[in-house]
């Protein structure tokens, strides 16, 4: 007698493997929720959740989250960053990738309800740009909204001006954000705080450096000085 063997291909062996991918889908995603609500609940102060749960998985694998250092944050061989966009600066225009072709730019992706991590940041881009003297002006700082439901031009206007002067505000629909903020990886989400009527966006917070070819050279951890920042900067520019 031949056993009844589940050879794949078989009729019988089709509902095995959709029943295994099943439980190995439903498994994968109480990994990652529980993942994710360690990082939540343990995450640093300052500290993204979105950054808290990578540097959780890269625990789980044996990783390490890239250090900082003079240079900034190390990418990853093979990960790039940047790319094609389509914004409205604070002006009014629509304003592409290649609007800033063969410019240099200090790129932080915020909004202006932000009560603290935002302006700290964006402060230290100024600080970093204008205690590099002449070589900072090769430097365009751009702030790029992920709240374009309340960051009109005109808001943007206002609140880049506060910071630097020829920093450039970008908003846009929140199709065009999303698609900026995929390009550069960034984590964005609305939040209403308890007992609130109104909201915030939790965001991660990296200042990206970016070549004239429109591609992350290095980022920036939050809190990192404007010293060390200016160091990183001046360093490839002199490489451009």
């Amino acid at each position: 007698m031949v056993p009844n063997l589940r050879w794949p291909g078989s009729a019988a062996y089709v509902p095995h493997m959709i029943r295994t991918v099943r439980i190995l889908s439903v498994l994968l995603v109480l990994l990652l929720g529980g993942v994710w609500a360690v990082a939540w609940f343990g995450r640093a102060p300052g500290e993204s959740i979105a950054d808290a749960f990578l540097r959780r998985i890269a625990t789980l694998t044996g990783g390490e989250m890239p250090a900082p250092s003079a240079g900034g944050i190390q990418l990853a061989q093979g990960v790039s960053l940047g790319g094609a966009f389509t914004l409205v600066d604070h002006t009014g225009r629509t304003v592409t990738e290649r609007d800033f072709a063969g410019r240099p730019l200090l790129v932080y992706f915020g909004f202006t309800y932000c009560p603290d991590v935002c302006p700290t940041e964006l402060g230290t881009i100024a600080a970093a740009l204008d205690s590099m003297g002449p070589a900072g002006e090769r430097v365009t700082p751009v702030f790029v909204s992920i709240d374009p439901e309340r960051d009109t031009p005109a808001a943007l206007a206002d609140y880049v001006s506060r910071f630097h002067p020829r920093m450039v505000g970008l908003t846009g629909s929140p199709e065009q954000v999303a698609q900026a903020a995929r390009a550069y990886r960034v984590y964005y989400a609305k939040v209403r705080p308890r007992d609130s009527t109104d909201y915030l966006m939790d965001h991660s917070s990296f200042i990206y450096f970016v070549g004239p070819d429109g591609r992350v050279r290095s980022l920036f951890r939050p809190e990192t000085t404007p010293e060390a920042i200016a160091a990183a900067i001046t360093s490839q520019l002199r490489a451009l």
